[in-house]
């Protein structure tokens, strides 16, 4: 790996953090500082603090001066983790994750309904 390579690692977490959080329009696709600046609150620390790393090292590596200097082993790192936890998961899996969290929802919702329920009966002598 080379650090040609950093500017394609920074544009693939960039994009994957606008199409999984959002913060960019149609059609555009901002650079990973500015991602960063917009929505790099709704990443975990540890993976902000990567990502952070990856959006200096980016600006870095567009001067050659400079991008000799870098060193890439922590910056695949960096990559390898973002894209792990930004890779989307299937639509299938999230519509059956979104159905699971509402019957959880609705089924605490009866329980607490019921006990309460037994509990005015039994506050009121019918049970």
């Amino acid at each position: 790996m080379t650090i040609e390579d950093v500017q394609g690692w920074a544009d693939e977490v960039a994009r994957l953090m606008a199409s999984r959080f959002g913060g960019a329009r149609r059609g555009a696709s901002p650079a990973l500082a500015t991602m960063m600046k917009r929505r790099g609150r709704a990443l975990p620390r540890r993976h902000r603090r990567a990502a952070a790393l990856l959006a200096s090292h980016a600006g870095l590596a567009a001067n050659p001066r400079t991008a000799r200097q870098v060193d890439t082993a922590p910056l695949r790192e960096a990559h390898r983790q973002l894209v792990e936890y930004l890779r989307p998961l299937g639509s299938r899996r999230r519509f059956t994750d979104g159905l699971l969290h509402v019957g959880a929802a609705v089924a605490l919702g009866l329980l607490v309904v019921g006990a309460l329920a037994v509990w005015l009966m039994v506050r009121r002598g019918a049970l």
